[in-house]
């Protein structure tokens, strides 16, 4: 940490304060991007429109409508020029904020774009975009070709040539007033990077012009992308480590380009955009890939609060030491920045699925934390209420009817019948919405054809080419969509209180408790007291309760993989909630252990807020009870940290026992976040004072300040009780 003062300060969980190392020019940069200049900005221009008189003049005509779309974005969207940034290339178009492709035609929008998924960023900086076109003009030459692949193909190239109309009129802009800038654009990204500031201002360049288009993309393994040009011409005396960071710190700025002012509308977080990236880890050789450019990273989120790359790290046995204490020092800040990955659970999970050793060594994340293999994989994925299947298909609490049970492994067995039908029910309409005529043609069915563009993703997609085909419509290697369960946590504690309960301790009947619970624990507090403070719950390494919910999240597993790869569409199993304890509260009764109706539940694989009295430690193990090789596309467990207990030297130790601790049992993907519930009280108030608190929401940060009413307090309940 450099022992000098700065005029730009931002919010930090750590008492010593944030490390100076950027120079005042980029921490002004930041300052002002956090306060939302430029998202105001992009809304002032939301989209562009096409005339009306324009007429489609082949089949299907979506493709007509979409090519002038883009084109018309490369060749009439504002561009943006800071005096402070050393990339260009912005989103200027607000719609792309909301995942619209921004702009209208005849009053209605293109089409939606396209999330959840990490391109091939990789192959474009190294090789260029227009190493893309004879691969595409030899593959139309195919006699093969439906009219429709034809036309794929060639919505391809229109794709290339409105990114070369974008590319041109932005070297027109900085050829005069940014010289140093318009000298590592002129090439890229139409041609493979030859130097770190070419490959850093490629990736820049072509991530802003697929977020310009209305996607969202994640952007992978970001310093398996650029280490080797940052190593060489670092070794090679043409740039030194500051000027480095300074150009990493300037792309992590530009990723702010969509915050917006405090007035801004507020909901689930103003960085949800699934830009996430993946530093570390291994490579399909088996080498460590940890570089300088995975540290020079980790020094920018250090010194800047910027959560809109969220970073997760692929630890490993080979991973240095000092990557566990540079991760622990940036986690002591707060925010929630940096999550870690145990890549060895990941790569024996994607093996067993069926992936090779070397298609899985490849993994990064969907653009929030689900695992993928990056650049050939259609993602999204179907959640579920797993403690709604318990309380209204098992229970049948406040239906009027009382089932009869006359042992708790009745209990236990019934929900997972229950739940196993749930599962089929929701993977068989899976199926036959993305699969064409699936009854007749089963495991052969292709995918139904998609009425909507998707080419500038399928660019950058391995296998849209080769197949001839979108996105959504098989075109990728792979297409995955997973279901995703949550409110395990609480499905485990309620059938523990029932166990002891009604029938270890016979304190109550199941009949009675039912009909208590369907009038909401009424007139039954001191019941209620009992249970909530008796019971040892899910999060306190209590192997009781653990075991009950390792059941069902393995049962649930081996109920996915019945479908699992049998079929085009691959349906592995996943555990998440991404916030949806909020969505499901009004359809959630009072639960066996004691909460009512609308409290606030557990999120992802993590304990019940205020059930875990044990430390971060036992939520740990209790996540680690069962087997996550199991949970192909993952397992989030958050765990919340205190300021106290992170100062110091004590403090990274602390936080580097807890990464080795989730990494040696097992785990699969953690967030840790270190917040204090009276800040974040405060920031309520003063909205204004806290514009660069950020907190870890689920696989996605947000300034604390952008979240509406309800998510806000989902968070502090969270860090709270």
């Amino acid at each position: 940490m450099e022992n000098r003062q700065s005029e730009y300060s931002f919010y930090t969980a750590y008492k010593d304060g944030r490390p100076v190392r950027l120079s005042e020019e980029t921490r002004k940069f930041c300052f002002e991007s956090l306060k939302g200049r430029y998202g105001d900005e992009a809304m002032e221009t939301p989209f562009l429109t096409i005339d009306p008189s324009f007429e489609p003049s082949g089949e299907p005509a979506f493709y007509d409508v979409y090519d002038e779309a883009v084109r018309l974005i490369c060749e009439k969207a504002p561009l943006r020029l800071c005096d402070e940034e050393l990339v260009s290339g912005a989103a200027t178009l607000g719609a792309a904020i909301r995942a619209q492709v921004p702009v209208k035609y005849r009053d209605n929008f293109v089409c939606p774009s396209i999330n959840h998924l990490t391109v091939n960023f990789h192959r474009a900086v190294k090789c260029g975009v227009l190493s893309y076109v004879p691969e595409i003009m030899e593959k139309m030459r195919d006699p093969e070709l439906t009219p429709r692949q034809q036309r794929h193909l060639k919505s391809l190239l229109s794709v290339i040539t409105s990114l070369k109309i974008y590319h041109k009129r932005y070297l027109d802009l900085v050829r005069e007033k940014r010289p140093d800038i318009y000298n590592n654009l002129k090439n890229v990204p139409l041609r493979g990077a030859f130097s770190f500031r070419e490959a850093v201002q490629s990736l820049w360049f072509l991530f802003s012009f697929t977020r310009l288009t209305g996607n969202w993309p994640g952007i992978g393994r970001i310093d398996l992308i650029l280490g080797d040009y940052y190593e060489r011409d670092l070794a090679r005396g043409v740039i030194t480590e500051e000027e480095a960071r300074e150009l990493l710190a300037s792309f992590f700025i530009k990723g702010c380009e969509w915050v917006r002012g405090v007035d801004a509308p507020r909901g689930s977080g103003d960085a949800q955009h699934y830009q996430n990236i993946v530093i570390g880890g291994t490579d399909e050789e088996g080498r460590d890939v940890t570089n300088g450019v995975t540290y020079l990273i980790l020094d920018v989120v250090e010194e800047l609060p910027i959560g809109d790359f969220p970073i997760t790290v692929r630890f490993n046995k080979k991973s240095p030491e000092k990557l566990y204490q540079r991760v622990a020092e940036v986690i002591r800040h707060g925010g929630g920045t940096v999550a870690c990955y145990n890549e060895e659970t990941i790569l024996e999970s994607l093996v067993k699925f069926g992936y090779t050793p070397r298609e899985a060594a490849k993994f990064a994340n969907d653009g929030c934390w689900e695992v993928q293999i990056p650049g050939c994989t259609r993602f999204s994925y179907l959640p579920f209420d797993g403690l709604g299947i318990l309380l209204h298909d098992t229970l049948k609490i406040g239906s009027g009817e009382i089932p009869a049970f006359g042992s708790y492994e009745e209990v236990a067995a019934k929900y997972l019948e229950d739940l196993h039908a749930a599962c089929r029910r929701l993977a068989d309409s899976l199926l036959d919405s993305c699969l064409e005529n699936r009854a007749g043609k089963g495991t052969d069915a292709e995918f139904w054809p998609q009425p909507f563009g998707t080419s500038v993703i399928d660019l950058f997609e391995d296998g849209c080419i080769e197949n001839a085909k979108g996105y959504l419509e098989g075109g990728t290697r792979y297409s995955v969509v997973p279901l995703h369960i949550g409110g395990v946590p609480d499905v485990a504690n309620s059938l523990f209180a029932i166990k002891k309960l009604c029938f270890e301790e016979k304190k109550v009947s199941l009949s009675d408790l039912l009909e208590i619970l369907g009038r909401n624990w009424e007139g039954e507090e001191v019941l209620r007291t009992y249970v909530r403070s008796k019971y040892v719950y899910y999060g306190n390494d209590n192997p009781e309760v653990d075991s009950i919910a390792a059941k069902v999240y393995d049962t649930f597993a081996d109920f996915c993989a019945e479908y699992g790869r049998k079929y085009k569409l691959f349906i592995p199993s996943g555990v998440s909630t991404f916030g949806r304890q909020l969505e499901w509260l009004g359809s959630r009764t009072a639960t066996p252990f004691g909460t009512l109706k609308g409290e606030i539940l557990s999120g992802n694989a993590s304990p019940t807020p205020g059930t875990d009295r044990e430390g971060a430690t036992a939520v740990i193990k209790s996540y680690c009870a069962a087997d996550l090789t199991k949970q192909t596309t993952g397992s989030a467990l958050d765990v919340k940290l205190f300021p106290g207990t992170v100062s110091g030297p004590n403090g990274v130790e602390g936080i580097v026992a807890l990464i080795k601790g989730f990494m040696n049992l097992g785990g699969f993907f953690m967030q840790l976040d270190v917040t204090d519930a009276q800040v974040l009280r405060e920031a309520q108030k003063d909205p204004a004072k806290y514009k660069s608190l950020s907190v870890r929401v689920s696989g996605w940060n947000a300034r604390f300040v952008s979240l509406d009413e309800h998510w806000q307090e989902m968070i502090i309940e969270r860090n709270e009780r």
